[in-house]
């Protein structure tokens, strides 16, 4: 049973900072693809960043330069680190990982960005 626990949202001022984890059961490099999505009130569910168990990176033009994806195999963890943090960052933010071609799923965690 695959499981995906995320941690760290919350709320923070504009131009604030939050560090996103995602702990996965079992050993991380097992999924060749994991990522953060993240879903306001009323849109759908959009891609934020991706990371290749080899380590490449994929973000949105929204957060470039602002977020970084990361992971460390040692602790089983995905990170997001959040700069610069806008109110339009607002959502919940979900974490993802591809396994063969199963997805899974993190139970999503609150980032407010409100002054």
């Amino acid at each position: 049973q695959v499981q995906l626990v995320e941690s760290g949202g919350g709320e923070v001022q504009p131009g604030g900072s939050l560090r996103l984890s995602c702990t996965v059961s079992g050993n991380i490099n097992r999924f060749a693809l994991m990522g953060w999505y993240r879903q306001a009130p009323g849109t759908q569910r959009e891609l934020v960043a991706t990371i290749t168990n080899g380590g490449t990176t994929n973000s949105a033009e929204s957060v470039k330069e602002r977020f970084t994806i990361s992971t460390d195999n040692a602790e089983n963890t995905m990170y997001l680190q959040m700069n610069s943090l806008k109110p339009d960052d607002t959502a919940v933010y979900y974490c993802h990982a591809r396994e063969f071609g199963r997805h899974y799923w993190g139970q999503g965690t609150q980032v407010t960005v409100s002054s």
